[in-house]
C-alpha cells in the first residue's frame, strides 16, 4: 500500500501596501499614482516606459 501524498501548503506573500504610503506628521501621503478610472485606493504599476492599472488595464505611456 502506497503512502498518502502530503498536500503542498502555499504561503501567502506579505502585503506591500505599506510601501505605498509615507507618514508625514499626522497625515499619510500616497507615494504611487492612483488610477483615474478606478479611483483612489487602486494604484498604478510603474514600468520602464509606462504606468498601468492592474485592475482595469488603463495605461499611460511615459514621454521620452
Amino acid at each position: 500500500m502506497a503512502a498518502p501524498k502530503k498536500k503542498e501548503v502555499k504561503k501567502e506573500a506579505p502585503s506591500a501596501k505599506k510601501d505605498y504610503y509615507q507618514a508625514k506628521g499626522e497625515k499619510l501621503e500616497r507615494l504611487k499614482k492612483s488610477c483615474p478610472k478606478c479611483g483612489p485606493g487602486v494604484f498604478m504599476g510603474e514600468h520602464k516606459d509606462r504606468t498601468s492599472c492592474g485592475k482595469c488595464g488603463y495605461t499611460e505611456f511615459k514621454k521620452k
